[in-house]
C-alpha cells in the first residue's frame, strides 16, 4: 500500500490541520485549516519517498525474518526475537 499525501503531512506535523480529499490524494487540493502553515509541495513529495522506502524495507525485513524462522524451526535451531 503506497503512502498517501496524509500520512507524510501528519509525519512532517503531527499538529498540520487540513483536509485532502483520499480519492484525490493531490497536493494541489490540499486545504489547509486553522491557520497551519502550508507545508512545501517539495517537502511533502520527498516525506513520501521517504516513508515509503521504509515502509518497504520493513516489508522486506519482515519477509527475511520469516524465511530465516522457516529454516531455523526446520534445522531445530534456536529463533530471534524478530523471527
Amino acid at each position: 500500500m503506497a503512502i498517501t499525501i496524509e500520512e507524510a503531512i501528519l509525519a512532517i506535523n503531527p499538529d498540520a490541520e487540513f483536509t485532502c480529499s483520499p480519492a484525490d490524494n493531490t497536493y494541489e487540493h490540499i486545504i489547509w485549516r486553522f491557520e497551519t502553515p502550508p507545508i512545501a509541495k517539495a517537502d511533502v513529495e520527498a516525506k513520501i519517498v521517504e516513508l515509503q522506502t521504509a515502509k518497504d524495507a520493513e516489508a522486506t525485513q519482515n519477509a527475511t525474518d520469516k524465511a530465516n524462522a522457516k529454516a531455523k524451526l526446520i534445522a531445530g535451531e534456536a529463533l530471534t526475537e524478530a523471527e
